[in-house]
């Protein structure tokens, strides 16, 4: 933990209250961070800045210690990036048109879409996130040239595609967050029509939550609290039913980005202000 970067903040309410460190990350001498688009975390809470700076890929430990960076040369334009449960690593490359899938080293082990080449409504038209399903299964928000989901293989192929412009239901302005929960459902941060779209695998609509203002980005904890930022700027924690457990104004700037870690901390992406605030999560009181 940065404990010389405590803010001496709380945020949340009930029993999400957490306390905030930012900046959070510690540079080698010299470095300094770019504009910071999103940001994910391992299954050894190795977490991951994925900045528009080369090395766009950061890697720091648990306690904000920096650990290597990659990835430059090859990723253009961050935007998205997600962290499997095998630890690979899936990032947007947004103005390059294509997802790729990546060995923890920063090897490509999958690359979807026509890189340098973007389709109307096809993969890819400057894509904004991604997510991997329980099965598998790779997901896009494709976001900022389209306004569509497409669904793909654990291998690449291209199952189906859905979306199209406009504010109706399946309709999408900026598709610009997504993530598959346990129940394979595909939550959607539609952050122009300030809403969250909830859809199963093939598309169908199951519903939306719309107390939100421009929607950025959404994770969804292991024991399936649902987390969304917004550009109020805010942070609401949602039960899988859609009831609002939490809400919080822990970043001056709507977070680009969400994740958290193993101990329930979590994870801000500022893009705006070159920087990650970390929320460490305070311990629940017994009997409170």
């Amino acid at each position: 933990m940065n404990a010389d970067n405590a803010t001496g903040l709380v945020v949340g309410t009930g029993d999400f209250l957490y306390d905030v460190f930012r900046p959070w990350g510690v540079l080698p001498a010299g470095w300094t961070f770019g504009l910071i688009s999103h940001v994910a975390v391992d299954s050894r809470d190795r977490v991951y800045f994925y900045q528009r700076k080369d090395p766009p890929v950061l890697v720091f430990d648990s306690d904000g210690n920096f650990l290597t960076a990659w990835g430059g040369g090859r990723l253009r334009d961050a935007h998205g990036i997600y962290v499997g449960p095998d630890d690979h690593i899936y990032v947007c490359n947004r103005d390059e048109h294509e997802v790729l899938k990546l060995t923890p080293e920063g090897r490509v082990a999958l690359a979807l879409g026509q890189r340098g080449r973007p389709s109307l409504q096809a993969p890819f038209n400057h894509p904004a996130d991604v997510a991997v399903a329980p099965n598998g299964e790779i997901y896009v928000a494709d976001g900022y040239g389209n306004s569509a989901i497409h669904r793909f293989s654990p291998e690449g192929e291209h199952l189906r595609s859905w979306g199209a412009p406009g504010a109706g239901r399946g309709q999408f302005t900026t598709p610009h967050g997504i993530w598959v929960d346990v129940r394979e459902r595909v939550l959607v941060a539609d952050r122009e029509n300030n809403r969250v779209q909830l859809f199963s695998p093939e598309g169908d609509f199951y519903g939306e939550w719309a107390d939100l203002y421009h929607p950025m980005d959404i994770y969804v904890d292991r024991v399936g609290t649902i987390y969304v930022t917004d550009q109020i700027p805010r942070i609401t924690m949602y039960s899988a039913d859609g009831r609002i457990l939490a809400r919080g104004r822990p970043v001056t700037l709507g977070a680009h980005g969400v994740w958290g870690d193993s101990r329930g901390n979590l994870y801000l992406a500022e893009v705006g202000v070159n920087q990650v605030t970390k929320l460490a999560r305070r311990p629940l009181v017994a009997g409170a």
